[in-house]
């Protein structure tokens, strides 16, 4: 049997976060969080194992690059969430961005393309 793969989600609205954690368990994935705080985040990015996360980009206005940097220096791959039109800032990070709502198909795909 395969372990199955840890998937730390970062969401400061309570709602986006439940909907994000039942398609992952729906899809297969442990869930890691989610985090509802910057400081959570950063706490669970560095103290847990996991295998990818998912990090909305604004946390109660602030921004969630300190936990991608954490992540970074651990090899975890990772996506940014927004639901907002214009997100430059996080385009010149090179990092992927799925779009808010989300769709388990999009999920799952950025997902996979993370474990590849």
């Amino acid at each position: 049997m395969t372990m199955m793969s840890r998937i730390l989600i970062v969401e400061d609205e309570p709602l986006v976060a439940m909907l994000l954690e039942d398609m992952l368990l729906d899809l297969g994935y442990a869930v890691v969080g989610p985090a509802g705080t910057l400081q959570e985040g950063l706490s669970l990015a560095r103290s847990e194992a996991i295998d990818a996360a998912i990090l909305d980009v604004n946390l109660n206005g602030a921004r969630s690059f300190p936990i991608a940097e954490i992540l970074q220096a651990r090899h975890v791959p990772y996506f940014f969430a927004t639901g907002y039109g214009s997100a430059e800032d996080v385009r010149q990070q090179g990092v992927e961005i799925v779009a808010k709502p989300f769709r388990d198909d999009a999920v799952n795909a950025a997902i996979q393309r993370l474990l590849a």
